[in-house]
Protein backbone atom coordinates (compact mmCIF):
# COMPACT_ATOMS: atom_id res chain seq x y z
CA UNK A 1 0.00 0.00 0.00
CA UNK A 2 1.50 3.83 -0.99
CA UNK A 3 1.81 5.89 1.88
CA UNK A 4 1.59 10.05 1.73
CA UNK A 5 2.87 12.48 4.53
CA UNK A 6 2.15 15.46 3.76
CA UNK A 7 3.89 18.59 6.22
CA UNK A 8 4.62 22.30 5.41
CA UNK A 9 1.28 23.80 6.65
CA UNK A 10 0.71 26.66 9.20
CA UNK A 11 -0.47 29.91 9.83
CA UNK A 12 0.09 32.46 7.53
CA UNK A 13 -1.27 36.18 6.90
CA UNK A 14 -2.49 37.13 3.73
CA UNK A 15 0.22 37.79 0.84
CA UNK A 16 2.10 35.19 2.55
CA UNK A 17 4.07 32.22 1.34
CA UNK A 18 4.42 28.38 2.37
CA UNK A 19 5.82 25.46 0.58
CA UNK A 20 4.10 22.21 2.00
CA UNK A 21 5.70 18.85 0.77
CA UNK A 22 4.74 15.47 0.27
CA UNK A 23 6.82 12.02 0.81
CA UNK A 24 5.44 9.20 -0.91
CA UNK A 25 6.17 5.32 0.09
CA UNK A 26 6.49 3.98 -3.15
CA UNK A 27 9.13 2.36 -4.68
CA UNK A 28 7.66 2.85 -8.12
CA UNK A 29 7.44 6.77 -7.59
CA UNK A 30 8.68 7.69 -10.42
CA UNK A 31 6.01 6.21 -12.25
CA UNK A 32 3.70 7.94 -10.43
CA UNK A 33 1.41 11.10 -11.59
CA UNK A 34 0.74 13.33 -8.40
CA UNK A 35 -1.61 15.77 -7.36
CA UNK A 36 -2.13 18.17 -4.64
CA UNK A 37 -5.95 18.09 -3.43
CA UNK A 38 -7.33 20.33 -0.49
CA UNK A 39 -10.41 20.66 1.11
CA UNK A 40 -11.77 23.55 2.94
CA UNK A 41 -13.95 23.69 5.55
CA UNK A 42 -17.36 22.57 4.63
CA UNK A 43 -16.57 21.45 1.18
CA UNK A 44 -15.46 19.12 -0.81
CA UNK A 45 -11.65 17.76 -1.68
CA UNK A 46 -10.47 19.47 -4.97
CA UNK A 47 -7.78 19.04 -6.66
CA UNK A 48 -5.23 22.24 -6.97
CA UNK A 49 -2.28 21.22 -8.76
CA UNK A 50 -1.00 18.01 -10.67
CA UNK A 51 2.33 16.67 -11.97
CA UNK A 52 3.25 14.00 -14.39
CA UNK A 53 5.73 11.29 -13.77
CA UNK A 54 8.00 13.55 -16.78
CA UNK A 55 7.43 16.34 -14.92
CA UNK A 56 4.63 18.35 -16.65
CA UNK A 57 2.45 20.38 -14.46
CA UNK A 58 -0.58 21.91 -14.32
CA UNK A 59 -2.21 24.36 -11.50
CA UNK A 60 -5.45 25.73 -11.40
CA UNK A 61 -4.04 28.42 -9.03
CA UNK A 62 -1.60 30.98 -10.72
CA UNK A 63 -0.09 31.42 -7.22
CA UNK A 64 0.69 27.89 -6.54
CA UNK A 65 3.91 25.59 -8.11
CA UNK A 66 4.34 22.19 -7.75
CA UNK A 67 7.61 19.76 -8.74
CA UNK A 68 9.00 16.73 -7.62
CA UNK A 69 12.51 15.32 -6.59
CA UNK A 70 12.17 12.01 -7.53
CA UNK A 71 15.36 10.97 -5.33
CA UNK A 72 13.58 11.69 -2.90
CA UNK A 73 10.26 10.69 -3.49
CA UNK A 74 8.84 14.14 -2.82
CA UNK A 75 6.38 16.29 -4.09
CA UNK A 76 6.19 19.94 -3.22
CA UNK A 77 3.44 22.60 -3.64
CA UNK A 78 4.53 26.46 -3.37
CA UNK A 79 1.88 28.59 -2.61
CA UNK A 80 2.42 32.27 -3.36
CA UNK A 81 0.34 35.54 -2.19
CA UNK A 82 -1.86 33.49 -0.09
CA UNK A 83 -5.28 34.39 0.54
CA UNK A 84 -8.31 33.55 3.41
CA UNK A 85 -10.17 31.08 0.64
CA UNK A 86 -6.81 28.99 0.51
CA UNK A 87 -7.38 27.93 3.98
CA UNK A 88 -7.94 24.18 3.73
CA UNK A 89 -6.32 20.88 4.87
CA UNK A 90 -3.53 19.71 1.98
CA UNK A 91 -3.15 16.33 0.85
CA UNK A 92 -1.39 14.50 -1.74
CA UNK A 93 -2.30 11.56 -3.64
CA UNK A 94 -1.57 9.59 -6.89
CA UNK A 95 -3.73 10.25 -9.67
CA UNK A 96 -4.98 7.85 -11.60
CA UNK A 97 -5.01 7.79 -15.81
CA UNK A 98 -8.86 9.62 -15.13
CA UNK A 99 -7.30 12.05 -12.87
CA UNK A 100 -8.87 10.78 -9.17
CA UNK A 101 -6.42 9.76 -6.40
CA UNK A 102 -5.62 6.00 -6.47
CA UNK A 103 -4.58 5.24 -3.16
CA UNK A 104 -5.87 5.86 1.08
CA UNK A 105 -5.42 9.62 2.06
CA UNK A 106 -2.88 10.89 4.55
CA UNK A 107 -3.32 12.83 7.09
CA UNK A 108 -3.03 16.21 5.36
CA UNK A 109 -1.30 19.64 6.99
CA UNK A 110 -3.77 22.14 7.81
CA UNK A 111 -2.91 25.75 5.98
CA UNK A 112 -4.51 28.47 7.73
CA UNK A 113 -4.70 32.09 6.32
CA UNK A 114 -5.53 34.59 8.19
CA UNK A 115 -4.50 38.13 9.86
Amino acid sequence: QVQFVESGGGLVMPGGSLRLSCTVSAAAFSLLNVGWFRQPPGKQRELVAKITHDSRSDSVKGRFTISRDNAKRTVHLQMNNLEPEDTAVYFCNSLSPYGDAQFTWGLGTQVTVSS
